[in-house]
């Protein structure tokens, strides 16, 4: 057996170098170059070709012969033809630019050729071909679309701001303590905000009530169970109980936007209920039992009628026929809420009086007595009903009449503006006259230095 001398392989009897090649290797490539500095005559190639080890003993025994020293160089190539050994054909290894300019704008370019110009199979579909493949499948280009928000959302704190639902509610009280009410009916509002679904429950305010009211519940999102649920607006409805805090409240009915709220989104609502009394509230509003007779003349209406309003008159007491008498100014007050009369002295600067600022109190004057009450002793006693047979009243002061109060004789001569108004709505009097009772006193006679020698 004769080995290969340049790859070691194993030669058979008989069986040359080629023949080896061509039994092994279907397709082999060998090339032999020599080169040599002597003359040498070597087979031709038209001789059939030797192995390597004959040409090699070949040279080795002319060496003896010529006596000549001579350099062989023998190569021996042994390729398979196979894809990987393809780059031996191959001229050009760069890659394919795959971008470019356009117009100044750079473009993308799908490279048509790979390494050695070897035309690339992937790439050569068309471009309608490559279109419908983008249609049919875009996530194979674009990836998964992202999922975009709709063009016309809204925040919860925009579109529900100010946005209150309200409803009427009342809940009851127990009243343990009292003999006159077992329990007590409180009547309060329920506010839903739909801006981040809050509640807050607020008793109105009735005044002297004696009752802590106003916010009983502030506003925060309220626990409708022991899970940690909370009360959303679509749990409330007219005609149902809800429990907050342990106190149950009885909705009985809402405002017109709660219910136009809850209809739009599909809520069926319940038929408003009739709101609970208070009936100890309700007893307070029911009259006093009288057991006296009442008769037709409201005096409480008189006096909210009458209230504040007084007829003033000017008048003047004319005293000179009296020794050391005078003429003294005087203003009367007449109440007409309860028909009581006032006198008031009218001071004037230095006129050596006491400047004591009533007459007569106010009190209601009479006008006629009885027979038996002449000598009743009146600045001991007050005057009842009894012994009076009739009293002063609006329509006996009229300007320019004169009218007698305890003894003296007073002369009304004017009115004010309000005293005028109301006799012309009451008496249809419409002009009161305004008397002048000034006094001019006559110039002093002058006498001469006789009378005082006389």
């Amino acid at each position: 057996m004769v080995s290969n001398p340049v790859h070691g392989l194993p030669l058979l009897p008989g069986m040359s170098f080629k023949d080896f090649t061509s039994l092994t290797v279907p397709r082999l490539e060998y090339s032999v170059s020599i080169i040599a500095y002597c003359s040498l005559s070597l087979p031709v190639s038209s001789d059939p070709p030797a192995s390597a080890s004959q040409v090699a003993g070949t040279m080795i025994g002319a060496s003896h012969h010529s006596q000549l020293i001579f350099l062989v160089f023998v190569e021996t190539v042994l390729l398979p033809r196979l894809v990987s050994n393809s780059w031996a054909e191959k001229t050009a290894f760069h890659r394919s630019q795959t971008l470019g300019y356009r117009n100044g704008y750079a473009v993308v370019r799908h490279p048509t050729v790979g390494i050695g110009g070897d035309r690339l199979q992937f790439n050569q579909l068309s471009q309608a071909e490559w279109d419908e493949l983008a249609n049919k499948a875009p996530v194979l280009t674009y990836g998964h679309p992202k999922q975009a928000p709709p063009a016309d959302f809204i925040p919860a704190h925009v579109a529900f701001d100010k946005k209150v639902l309200k409803f009427d509610a009342y809940f009851q009280e127990d009243v343990p303590m009292s003999a006159e009410e077992h329990y007590r009916i409180r009547q309060v509002n329920i506010y839903y905000y739909l801006e981040d679904d809050s509640m807050s429950v607020i008793e109105p305010v009735v005044e002297n009530s004696g009752i802590p009211q106003g916010k009983l519940i502030k506003r925060h999102r309220l626990a409708k169970n022991d899970r940690g649920d909370h009360y959303h607006w679509k749990d409330l409805n007219r005609g149902i109980n809800i429990t907050i805090y342990g106190k149950t409240f009885r909705i009985v009915d809402c405002d017109r936007f709660t219910q136009v709220f809850l209809e739009s989104q599909g809520i069926e609502l319940n038929p408003p209920e009739k709101m609970a009394l208070d009936p100890y509230t309700e007893l307070r509003k029911q009259p006093l039992r009288k057991y006296v007779t009442p008769s037709d003349f409201d005096q409480l209406k008189r006096f909210l009628t009458f209230d504040k309003q007084v007829l003033r008159f000017y008048a003047i007491w004319d005293d000179t026929d009296s020794m050391y008498g005078e003429c003294r100014n005087y203003i009367i007050h007449y109440y007409l809420m309860d028909d009581t009369v006032e006198i008031r002295e009218v001071h004037e600067r230095n006129d050596g009086r006491d400047p004591f600022p009533l007459l007569m109190n106010r009190r209601r004057m009479p006008k006629v007595l009885v027979e038996n009450a002449k000598n009743f002793p009146q600045c001991v006693l007050e005057i009842s009903d009894q012994e009076v047979l009739e009293w002063y009243t609006a329509k006996d002061f009229i300007v320019g009449k004169s009218l007698t109060i305890l003894g003296r004789t007073f002369f009304i001569y004017d009115c004010d503006p309000f005293t005028r108004r109301y006799y012309k709505e009451k008496f249809g009097i419409a002009d009161l006259p305004c008397i002048d009772v000034s006094k001019q006193e006559p110039p002093p006679v002058k006498q001469g230095f006789n009378f005082f020698l006389a």
